[in-house]
């Protein structure tokens, strides 16, 4: 039920973030073609007055699809409700609204959690959500749900320091033990781990990391605004930081990108110790979802932002052959990253790596 709870999540992102563009495009008055979600064969569909609305096999993404390009559209060619005959303003708004979508979705998924679960103050240490399979941490006798207090004598005050400083220890500890203090519900427990080397040469122990919180409840609905505010801006300001130290140090920090097979196992973990922490996963993975589409890449939302804004500084749009090859290469490389993005992680999953075993591979 759980992993059900997490793949529900992500499609009601997906969802959230294509009906920005579609709602964007209606309320203008522009002419939209179809309304799809997922990719592969059609499972069920409906034909509107204007729109089929699909959806698919292959619940992983979605789009809107216009007539500007569809050789058996009865549309004129001149049509001023085409979208490619709409001023640059109009398109951009089209183009923007699902990243828009996203980040308001997700204000109101942090309203959401706040009211379920209550305000969450940070208490020192670090939560153990997740733990690999066959990892050190498991060797040493972590628990999922453990809260690390110290690590080698080093008290570990709040996130995002506790993070920096536990993370920094472990990666430049390659087969030294390290002392922890764990506790574990009304236990404190002192344990050994020895982390092993990754690929990159640093050390790993194979577990998840999230804050430790404390949660009390709101007085009223004045303070879960006020806090869930607060909430969404920390999380967009830590989510633009996580981005940049990837995009900085991308050959250091590679191995950190998750596809959505590693997605959902995480949300499942997370939705097994309290269904309400699914809030707080959605809104993350909805301002992720959201920086991920404004990038300035090919067959990116990002990147027909910047056919704009080249088509406002020269008064003209590319030639369309150019931008088509351009869009079309960019999806040709953003699907094989996620191909092997998920080959990856299925392949990291518990499950099969049982499997793997039992045939003898």
């Amino acid at each position: 039920m759980s992993t059900l709870a997490a793949i529900t999540v992500l499609v009601i992102l997906i969802v959230v973030h294509e009906l920005g563009h579609f709602f964007a495009a209606r309320l203008q008055g522009i002419h939209v073609k179809r309304f799809s979600i997922g990719f592969g064969p059609v499972l069920a569909k409906y034909q509107g007055t204007e729109t089929e609305y699909t959806f698919c096999l292959i619940p992983l993404g979605g789009f809107v699809g216009f007539p500007d390009d569809d050789p058996e559209s009865t549309i004129a060619v001149d049509d001023s409700n085409l979208l490619r005959n709409r001023p640059i303003l109009d398109r951009a708004i089209v183009i923007s609204s699902g990243v828009i979508a996203n980040l308001v979705f997700a204000y109101f998924l942090f309203i959401g959690q706040t009211a379920t679960m209550g305000i969450q103050n940070l208490q020192p240490g670090l939560m153990i959500p997740q733990i690999d399979n066959n990892s050190a941490a498991m060797v040493a006798g972590i628990k999922e749900g453990d809260v690390i207090l110290s690590i080698d004598q080093y008290l570990l005050k709040e996130f995002p320091a506790a993070t920096t400083l536990f993370v920094e220890k472990v990666k430049n500890s390659i087969d030294k033990p390290l002392n922890l203090t764990i506790k574990r519900k009304d236990e404190i427990l002192d344990l050994t781990v020895i982390p092993n080397s990754n690929k990159e040469g640093r050390g790993k122990i194979g577990v998840g990391l999230l804050p430790n919180i404390e949660s009390s409840h709101a007085k009223n609905l004045i303070e879960i605004f006020v806090y869930s505010s607060k909430t969404y801006l920390n999380a967009f300001t830590l989510t633009i930081q996580g981005f940049w130290q990837l995009i900085s140090h991308f050959q250091e920090n590679v191995q950190q990108i998750a596809g959505p097979v590693k997605i959902v196992e995480y949300g499942a973990s997370i939705a097994q110790n309290n269904f309400g922490n699914l809030f707080q996963f959605g809104a993350l993975i909805s301002i992720n979802l959201a920086i991920i589409n404004i990038l300035p890449l090919p067959a990116l939302d990002g990147g027909q932002l910047v056919f704009l804004l080249i088509e406002g500084i020269l008064g003209k749009p590319l030639p369309t052959k150019f931008q088509e090859s351009i869009m079309q290469t960019g999806l040709v490389l953003l699907l094989g990253l996620g191909i092997f993005v998920i080959i990856r992680d299925t392949a990291s999953l518990t499950v099969v790596q049982e499997f793997v075993k039992q045939i003898g591979m």
